[in-house]
């Protein structure tokens, strides 16, 4: 069965170009030419192509690329550790929420507590430090609105006080968390308004059901791959 590549774009719902882009970057097989120079796909083409459109959601289309490619050398042992290694990844960050939620549970205790937080005040340098960041990802949050550092007369120098050090130990324990700042914010006004978890226990809820989404997607992918391998 010959198919164009029109026919293949068609078949996965992408663009003809895509299908070409794919065919370059090793994610099909080469394809033959005709004696006009048409290329030339069949049935392998077009089962290449539906594998990697449903690995790409639950393993990053980075990593899917090197699957196909493995494949297609004929390297299933690297394609096998490939799997592997993303399944490993989502478990450590499944790890990570639990670890997080955890964590943050304890800290929030620190919000409604009634006594004053205390502690010295920080130049961006000690608090970085403490944390294990980069100062840029301090400057980073800041600009979120996320953080609010008071500056040093004369030298303008950011100050963080106990409060600032305290949100930015959540702050950093959701980011270890692949949390992004639109779902951090809402939790950090929470915790300094009223004290409420309620935010944070929905932003980790939404992360444990974002871990079952990408499992779900992986076993998906995993299904056409082994179709793939053991008809190719």
């Amino acid at each position: 069965m010959g198919l164009r590549p029109v026919d293949l774009a068609r078949r996965a719902a992408v663009s003809t170009q895509l299908v070409r882009n794919y065919e370059a970057a090793g994610i099909l097989p080469p394809a033959p030419r005709s004696d006009t120079g048409y290329r030339q796909y069949g049935p392998e083409h077009l089962s290449a192509l539906l594998t990697y459109r449903a690995l790409a959601p639950g393993f990053g289309a980075e990593t899917a690329t090197e699957i196909m490619r493995a494949v297609h050398n004929g390297d299933e042992p690297l394609a096998y550790r490939l799997v592997d290694a993303a399944h490993a990844a989502l478990h450590e960050q499944r790890l990570a929420t639990d670890a997080a939620s955890e964590a943050l549970g304890a800290m929030a205790a620190e919000y409604v507590d009634e006594s004053p937080a205390n502690g010295p005040s920080l130049l961006v340098g000690e608090l970085a430090h403490r944390l294990g960041v980069r100062t840029s990802a301090l400057r980073v949050w800041e600009a979120a609105g996320l953080l609010a550092p008071t500056r040093e007369p004369g030298t303008k120098y950011r100050r963080y006080g106990p409060e600032q050090v305290r949100d930015a130990r959540v702050i950093h324990m959701l980011r270890q968390g692949r949390y992004y700042f639109e779902q951090i914010k809402p939790v950090l006004d929470g915790l300094r308004r009223t004290g409420s978890t309620e935010a944070l226990r929905d932003a980790i809820a939404e992360r444990r059901a974002a871990h079952d989404r990408q499992t779900r997607a992986m076993l998906h992918g995993a299904a056409l791959l082994y179709q793939l391998i053991t008809e190719g």
